[in-house]
């Protein structure tokens, strides 16, 4: 298990994305509470003057507009070179939530690394995640995401491992496990091996 929050979402945004969309979406995720955290990279300054000025906006017509201020003032938005390197900040950081607010998102995938779940496009929002897409809610945040997937069905599933090692395979692999074996100066583990393959060498 692995410890749940706070909340977290990062918005990579490109000249393509809708501002009043993203910024709804930071808002989103900041009204779950004053120590939720908000991030925007982008690679276009325009972008993240229109998000901040939309941000305002919509801000103040939200019931929970205290808790969002207060996240607010521990979020950023972050002005990179280019896309690539928005990726490569968030792959680091390795956010509860992504938002890819960019053009051919999908041509983006294989370079995310580490993140819970991902949102391609303007459509995908954090929202539709949270209570109607299919995918789970219960996801790794404090950047957890760059060892841990979120729960799925997979994590109350059952599982035995099985193997099987021939002499042929005994022979190839033993003095590794013999060496390593040793190195943890575990000689009982060793001998398991050891007795093996002196049987063998004696056939």
């Amino acid at each position: 298990d692995m410890p749940a929050g706070p909340s977290e979402v990062l918005v990579i945004a490109d000249n393509s994305c809708d501002a009043e969309f993203v910024a709804a979406d930071l808002l989103s995720q900041a009204e779950h509470g004053p120590d939720s955290q908000v991030i925007l990279l982008s690679d276009n300054k325009t972008v993240i003057d229109e998000v901040n000025i939309a941000l305002r906006k919509q801000l103040e017509k939200l019931s929970r507009k205290e808790i969002i201020a207060k996240a607010l003032e521990n979020s950023r938005a972050i002005l990179l070179e280019s896309i690539d390197e928005c990726i490569n900040f968030s792959n680091g950081y390795a956010p509860e939530h992504l938002i890819l607010a960019i053009r051919n998102a999908e041509e983006k995938i294989e370079k995310i690394q580490s993140a819970g779940s991902v949102f391609l496009g303007n459509y995908s929002c954090e929202s539709v995640g949270d209570y109607a897409s299919g995918t789970n809610h219960t996801l790794p945040t404090n950047g957890f995401a760059r060892s841990y997937s979120g729960v799925s069905v997979d994590s109350f599933v059952k599982k035995i491992t099985f193997q099987s090692v021939s002499e042929v395979g005994i022979k190839n692999i033993g003095p590794s496990v013999e060496m390593m074996a040793e190195a943890e100066q575990l000689m009982a583990h060793k001998n398991a091996v050891t007795i093996r393959l002196n049987k063998i060498d004696k056939q």
